[in-house]
C-alpha cells in the first residue's frame, strides 16, 4: 500500500451485514475517499450477495475465514453477533489486517483479553471498536463541567435505562436473548458503562442483582427456547472517582419512560435526561436545576469509519473505542453475571 498517508487506497471486507453495517459501515466507508468496500461474507452466500447486491460490493466470500486470509482485503469491520468478534478479530490481526469490531466487543472479558494481546503483538495495525454513540452529543460538555470542578468531589451516581415496555411472554427470541451468541452482555448495559468511563472513569467494585422475567421465548424453529439472559438489572458499584453508584437496566418496566442519569457532588450536581440528551446543572445555592447549552463546537457525531480510516492512514490516534476500554466494558458487564450468580461484590477490574 502507498505511504502517501491522506491518498492511501484502502479495500474493506466486511464480515456480517448487520443492521449496523448496512445502515452505518458500508455507506460510511464508501463515502470516503480511495476506501473501497471490495468483500462481503455473511451468515449465508445467498444474504452475503443480496447486501453486495444493493451496496455494489464486487465480491461474496463462502466464509469470513476465506476473506480474512485474501490478500485483496485491507481491514476487516466486523458487523457479526458476539460470538464471532473475537474468533475473527484473532485470525484478521495474525493475517495482518487492521480490524474494527460491531460494540459487544465480545462474549466476556477473557475473550476481550485475547483481542487486547492480540493487537498488542500488531502495533502496526489499527483494532478499534465501534463506540457508544448515545452521549456523544454531551459527553465533551459533562467532561469540561466536570473538569472545571462544577460538581466538586463527586459522591454519587444515579443512572436507570430501560428498553421496551411491559413483558412479552412467548415473544421472539432475539440473539440479544440467547447467551450462546451475546455471552455476559447484556441489555444496553456495557454501552452505558462506557459512556460513565468517559464521564468519571471505572469501576473499582460491583454488587449485582438481576432477573430473568421471561424465562422462554419462542427461537426463529417455533419452538420454545430457555432464556437465561436477564431482561432486568440493579447494580451497586464503587467507582475509582470516589462515587457510590446505582445503575438500573431494565427491559420490563413498562411506561416508565427512557431514563436518566444523574451526577451528585460537593458543589453541583448534573442530571441528563436520556430521551433528548439536554443536560440541567446546579450548584450549592441554587434553587433549581438549569439547562446547561452544549455549544456545537463541542458536539461530536458519528465518524466511526472516518476516524477508523484516518488511524490507518496515521492521521489521528483511535479516541471511540479503543480495544483497552472494550475490555474494561466486558470486565465490567461479566463481573455483574458473576456477583448477581454468586451474590457477592466483584472488585475490579478482574
Amino acid at each position: 500500500m502507498s505511504n502517501n498517508a491522506g491518498t492511501q487506497h484502502i479495500r474493506i471486507g466486511v464480515a456480517g451485514a448487520g443492521a449496523n453495517s448496512r445502515a452505518k459501515h458500508i455507506p460510511g466507508f464508501q463515502a470516503i475517499e480511495r476506501v473501497e468496500v471490495v468483500g462481503i461474507a455473511n451468515r449465508s452466500r445467498n444474504s452475503g450477495q443480496r447486501v453486495a447486491d444493493e451496496f455494489g460490493i464486487e465480491r461474496v466470500y463462502d466464509s469470513w475465514l476465506e476473506m480474512v486470509q485474501s490478500p485483496d482485503i485491507d481491514a476487516v469491520c466486523i458487523g457479526t453477533w458476539p460470538y464471532m468478534h473475537c474468533p475473527i478479530t484473532l485470525a484478521a490481526l495474525d493475517a495482518g489486517k487492521h480490524i474494527l469490531t460491531e460494540a459487544r466487543m465480545a462474549m466476556d472479558a477473557s475473550e476481550a483479553r485475547a483481542m487486547v494481546h492480540a493487537s498488542r503483538r500488531n502495533p502496526q495495525l489499527v483494532a478499534q471498536v465501534v463506540p457508544s454513540p448515545f452521549t456523544l452529543k454531551v459527553d465533551r460538555t459533562i467532561q469540561d463541567i466536570i473538569g472545571l470542578g462544577y460538581l466538586g468531589a463527586i459522591t454519587a451516581i444515579e443512572l436507570r435505562a430501560t428498553q421496551g415496555g411491559f413483558p412479552e411472554f412467548w415473544g421472539p427470541l432475539q440473539w440479544r436473548h440467547d447467551r450462546s451468541v451475546s455471552g455476559y452482555n447484556v441489555l444496553n448495559m456495557g454501552i452505558w458503562y462506557e459512556a460513565l468511563m468517559r464521564w468519571v472513569g471505572p469501576a473499582t467494585e460491583v454488587f449485582a442483582m438481576t432477573k430473568v422475567t421471561v424465562p422462554q421465548r419462542v427461537d426463529a424453529d417455533g419452538l420454545l427456547t430457555q432464556v437465561t439472559v436477564p431482561d432486568h438489572v440493579d447494580v451497586l458499584s464503587q467507582f475509582a472517582c470516589g462515587a457510590q453508584a446505582h445503575l438500573a437496566f431494565s427491559a420490563v418496566t413498562g411506561l416508565g419512560g427512557a431514563g436518566d442519569a444523574w451526577l451528585f457532588g460537593t458543589e453541583g450536581t448534573l442530571h441528563l435526561d436520556t430521551a433528548s440528551m439536554t443536560l440541567y446543572g446546579g450548584r450549592r445555592g441554587d434553587n433549581s436545576l438549569k439547562e446547561i447549552a452544549v455549544a456545537p463546537e463541542k458536539t461530536e457525531t458519528w465518524r466511526v469509519e472516518e476516524e477508523f480510516i484516518n488511524a490507518i492512514r496515521g492521521l489521528e490516534q483511535v479516541r471511540r473505542t479503543t480495544f483497552e476500554d472494550g475490555l474494561a466494558y466486558m470486565e465490567f458487564t461479566e463481573a455483574v453475571t458473576r456477583s448477581a450468580q454468586s451474590r457477592k461484590s466483584v472488585p475490579l477490574p478482574l
